[in-house]
């Protein structure tokens, strides 16, 4: 990898099923990618329309779940906004949002779209099968 990445990850429909204020079931592998990208590391930031209560309970979730956040509706960790001076927009690479045009594509596709050289082997795809797994790549019905 060049140089790490900041991507913008919104929550809610996103991340999670739409249910605000409560927290939806996960979007399917939405965790895993991330986990992924984080491990890679590029620097995710949770950028969301989510405050006070709300806000922790969705970065807690995350927490729970091996996301640790570079920052939280901020550009960078000791971002302290300033609305006459500053713009609501966080700058980042990438946004991932389910408010895109066009929609949130599968979370596959949004890995691969970030890291076009790296396909599963066929190796690794038949391990996934046998281990009764998910892939990443491909929607997979469960048993």
């Amino acid at each position: 990898m060049e140089s790490p990445l900041k991507i913008a990850v919104d929550f809610d429909g996103t991340i999670v099923e739409h249910k605000y204020p409560e927290i939806g079931k996960e979007v399917m592998f939405a965790l895993k990618t991330l986990r992924a990208l984080q491990e890679q590391g590029h620097l995710l930031i949770l950028w969301t329309y989510r405050s006070g209560k709300e806000l922790d309970d969705a970065v807690e979730y995350c927490r729970r779940n091996g996301i640790v956040f570079y920052a939280v509706n901020a550009s960078y960790p000791e971002e302290e906004f300033d609305e006459d001076y500053d713009s609501r927009k966080i700058d980042a690479d990438i946004f991932i949002d389910d408010r895109n045009i066009g929609g949130l594509p599968p979370w596959g596709e949004i890995y691969q779209m970030i890291n076009p050289d790296e396909k599963p082997t066929l190796e690794e795809e038949l391990k996934s099968l046998t281990q009764n797994k998910r892939s990443l790549f491909r929607w997979k019905p469960r048993r």
